[in-house]
Formats: C-alpha cells, structure tokens, sequence
C-alpha cells in the first residue's frame, strides 16, 4: 500500500482577470523505503506539487480538484489545525536553502528541541538527547558540542544535514525534500544522497524528491515523474524513464545533460523546449563595434600568469599581533592561461577558487605573489589610469545574475554604465545601438532594455550578465558558477552563447565550477584545488582519464552516475 497517493490533483491561483492553472491532472504514488523523483524546469509545478501534500500553498493558491491521501487517509480537506499536526509529525519537509529555512537567532539545539516537542511527548532531556542522537544520525560530527551552534556557524552541506535532522525529528512517514543538493559541491552532494538513501532504507521513510538534477534522479530514486507545464509528461521506474524515454520533453531534457564520458562540441538544445532563447542575431564582427581592433597589448607569451599567489585574511583581530588568527584562502598557488583558451578551476566550496578570481578582478589585493596580464604585473600598479584600463580588458560573469544586477535600474542603463564610465562610445546615441545591439547579440531582443531585472527567468537574466560583461569589450572572461542555479536546458543555451562568443570575439576564458560535467565539456584545460592549494593542472581529457592526484580521482568518484540516461538522445537530439 502506498504511502502518499496523489489522484488527478488539479492545483490553481485565481487572479483578478484569470485563473492561473499551475497543476492540473497529476497522479502520483509513493511507497515506504522508495524514493520517488519528481523532475523538471523552473514552473513545471513540481514545488506546488509538494506544497499542496504539505498544506503550504501560497494564498490565493488552492486545490481545485482531486484528492491527496496519505496511507489512505485524505488529508486535503483537513482543517487548519488538523495539517499543522501532520507538518513535521507525519510529513517531513528539507527545502532548497537551508540557511533561510533555518532561524539564524536560535541555536540547532533550540530549533531542533522545540519542534521535537510540539510533535512528541518528551521532556526538555528527553527532547535534547533525542536531538543530539540525530545530529549524530546525519553525520554532524561532535553533535554535543555542535548542537549549541548557530546555522551561520555551519557549512552549507552541514546546514543541509541541519535540515534533515530537523525533518526526521518526529519520525514522519514522509519526506518531501524540494531540490536539496542543487547549490552543494559535488562531494557534499555525494554524502546528502548517500544519507538519504540511508535513511529510507533503515528508517523505512518514504520520499519524494522534487529536483530538476537528473544526476540526482539517476543516483538515488527508484520512480521518477517528469512534469512541464503543469502536466505529468511521463511516469514510470527510473532506469526505464532514463534509460528509453517516451515523451519527447523527457527525450530533450536528457540530451541537454552535460555528460563527463562524452565530450560534444555544442550542447544539444531540443525545440520541444518552448522556453529556449530567441537565436542571436547575427551581426558582421568584423565591421561591428564589438570586433572593433582594441587597443590591446600583444603578448607572445601567456595572458595570464599566476605565480606564488597567497590570500590570507584576518578572522579575529587584536591589538596584540600574537593573538590575530588568519584563515589562508589561497595557498602560493601557481598557473598561467593561454590566449584563446577556456581555463577550468574545480573544486569544493572554500577550495579558493572564486578568490582568485576577486584577486586577478582586482577585487582583493592579494598577501602574496604575483599576477601578470598581458605581461603587465597587476600586483605593482599604483596608476588608476592604467588599473582601470587593465581592469576594462576583464569581466566577471557571477554565480547568482540577480544580485549581481542592480535591481532599481533599467536593463538597458545597465548595460550602458560600463560603456560609460569607460568612455567607449562618443554619444548617447551610439551608447544606445551598441547596448541594442548587445542585448539582440545574446539572444534577448533590444525590447528587453526596457525592463528590471525582476522581470526576467533566470537565465534571461544571466544573458544580460553576459551582456553588461561585453560592454567593455574584454579580452578576458571570468565565469563563476555562471550555470549552476539554471535549469539543464537553460545551462545548455547559456553554455553554447559562451562558446559562441569566445569563438567569435576570440575571448580567453576562466570557467570557474564544482559540475564536473560542465567543466569537461567547457575548458581545455583544468586546476583542481583543494583547501586554497592546487592539485594538479592537466588537459581536460588528460585530467578526466587519467588523473595524477588522489583528490581529483576522489572527485571524479563522486560524479552522479550517468548510466542510466539513455545515450542515443545525444546523436539524435
């Protein structure tokens, strides 16, 4: 018998002049012991899904048709009072970031007893072992000590770990965990799937896995549903729906999975998709003002060199030197980058991989080393004239678009401030056709201009990252996470502009990523670090068939198996 059984269930938002459909007709079941993964793009309705069974719609949002059951009992018509019981009792819940679903006021121990106690008849001592024995549970190592800690004194795969904790308190029958290894390292994400296919296991939990990762879905669940539009595309047991996929949108989410076994000039980009991006539009590099002859120092030798480089910052000052503590980010760390060439640095959080790239921004002065660009020693300019034309030949594309875009200004301003302040055109109007001519460039329109940020996905928004980072016409790119938030098919059109792009404008390119997938099919050649030093430096095939260091191939271990996903989609799509 099932543990959850969702039938027909039609989930809808009223607005003042329609009625927005978000679910409609979806059947679903869970049994204890399974995993079920629910996949799919941003607005899929795979999260309404999720929070119609757990009660947490937001108003005006209401099931308008169907029946939600747990272990047979309806549980969607319970009165208000009724679901709060079965929120955290019956039906566990680990959302996608733990840091907000975490009170940074109270301690772990707090959070975790209070809620321990609202759901079981325990006393204050009881609640607390009971505490620290899941801490324990989730691998948190010393969970007495652990425990009287805040959130922001743990890492983001510990906060997970928190998470869990917390939703396993009350033995609930059922989990529901909403994308909960979408911002972890491959490593931290590795440890989360092995303990929550640990705990269905031993603890007999049912799960539902809400995720657009088909590693994800490929490593650890044992029946997936696909969801677009609202609709269940496709259902069935997960090595069949990966492995010989039905529905053309299952077919076309697949092929857009980077792969680390294959490696593919371009990745495909299916036309079921009916959110991909308008095409570029094409323009003449060799007249347009974006290919003009930059005034650009020629170097024989490397664009970039790294040498030695040292960051260290102070985490406890005092007016008495001996007792300072000092963190070392990066450790006297050693590579260059070739002109033309896409540079990939991997590793875990804190390996010290976005650090360097604040240093060779300019961003962070560094405590030691030297960084040359062009020839030119970065590290000894004193000149803002000649910092600022340095810094005009390198742009930084960042992990999240939106906090990266001032939210009060208009796209087209945006775009246009760096144009400015640089003073790369001779008027207002020409400002204005270069930043049209941008945004029709990276496939968004010169209609866009008129908008904030806010109106725009994810990825429409990373594209007018990519926008505003061509302003200055760079010589060189420094990509940081640029995809790892974005659905797969939106990564695989972001990825293939990039591509375009650098063979277009010749652009060089450090590719910052913990997706080891991503970084095969980006880069030529690949640093790993670890812990603010480098492993190794390698060709991308060299690196992935044979490495050299015992963390890398620790790394490589971890990758979410791919074995499942149907291979033929890769030629076909």
């Amino acid at each position: 018998m099932s543990v959850l059984d969702i039938r027909d269930l039609k989930v809808e938002f009223p607005g003042r002049k329609s009625t927005f459909v978000a679910v409609q007709g979806v059947h679903l079941e869970v049994e204890a012991g399974k995993i079920l993964g629910v996949v799919g793009e941003s607005g899929a309705g795979k999260s309404t899904v999720g929070n119609a069974v757990i009660g947490l719609l937001q108003e005006p949002g209401r099931i308008a048709q169907g029946e939600i059951r747990l272990h047979d009992d309806r549980i969607d018509t319970l009165p208000e009072k009724q679901k709060r019981h079965i929120r955290g009792r019956k039906i566990g819940m680990i959302f996608q970031d733990p840091l907000t679903s975490l009170d940074p006021l109270q301690t772990v121990e707090s959070q975790l007893v209070e809620t321990i106690r609202t759901h079981l008849p325990l006393s204050s001592s009881q609640a607390r072992a009971r505490a620290i024995e899941l801490i324990d549970a989730v691998g948190i190592p010393n969970p007495s000590e652990r425990i009287s800690q805040y959130p922001h004194q743990f890492s983001g795969g510990m906060r997970q770990r928190v998470v869990i904790a917390l939703a396993l308190c009350a033995e609930p029958e059922l989990v529901i965990a909403d994308e909960p290894t979408t911002a972890l390292d491959v490593s931290i994400q590795a440890q989360i799937l092995e303990l929550m296919k640990r705990l269905c296991a031993d603890r007999n939990v049912a799960m539902m896995v809400i995720t657009h990762d088909m590693g994800v879905i490929a490593d650890i669940t044992d029946h997936v549903a696909v969801m677009y539009h609202g609709k269940l595309v496709e259902y069935g047991e997960t090595h069949q729906v990966l492995g010989a996929p039905q529905h053309r949108y299952t077919q076309s989410l697949i092929s857009a999975v980077p792969r680390p076994d294959v490696r593919v000039e371009r990745f495909p980009v299916v036309d079921y998709i009916e959110k991909a991006g308008k095409p570029a539009k094409q323009i003449d590099i060799a007249t347009h003002w974006l290919g003009q002859t930059r005034d650009y120092t020629k170097t024989d030798g490397p664009l970039v060199e790294i040498e030695d480089l040292t960051m260290r910052f102070e985490v406890k000052g005092s007016l008495i030197p001996s007792r300072r503590k000092h963190f070392d980010a990066v450790k006297a760390v050693s590579f260059d980058i070739k002109e033309g060439e896409t540079f990939g640095v991997v590793g875990e959080s804190g390996s010290g991989k976005s650090t360097i790239a604040r240093i060779i921004t300019g961003l962070y002065h560094p405590t030691a080393g030297t960084i040359r660009f062009a020839g030119t020693d970065l590290t000894s300019l004193t000149n803002r004239r000649q910092i600022l034309a340095m810094r005009r030949q390198m742009q930084m594309i960042f992990q999240d678009p939106y906090s990266s875009l001032n939210a009060r200004m208009r796209v087209r301003d945006i775009i246009a401030e760096p144009i400015k302040f640089h003073r790369l055109a001779s008027s207002n109007s020409e400002v204005r056709q270069i930043v049209e001519d941008l945004l029709d460039h990276v496939g968004l329109g010169a209609a866009a201009g008129k908008k904030f940020p806010h109106e725009f996905s994810g990825g429409q928004r990373q594209r007018i990252s990519i926008a505003r980072a061509l302003a200055t016409r760079p010589r060189f790119l420094l990509c940081d996470e640029p995809t790892s938030a974005l659905d797969v098919s939106i990564q695989a059109q972001i990825l293939n502009l990039l591509k375009d792009l650098q063979d277009e404008l010749g652009l060089t390119m450090m590719f910052i990523s913990h997706d080891l997938a991503v970084i095969r099919q980006m880069c030529n050649r690949i640093a790993v670090m670890k812990n603010g030093e480098l492993c190794e430096v390698a060709d991308c095939d060299t690196l992935f068939e044979s490495p050299q260091h015992d963390y890398t191939r620790h790394l490589l271990k971890l990758m979410p198996s791919m074995e499942l996903l149907s291979r033929a989609n890769i030629e076909t799509a």
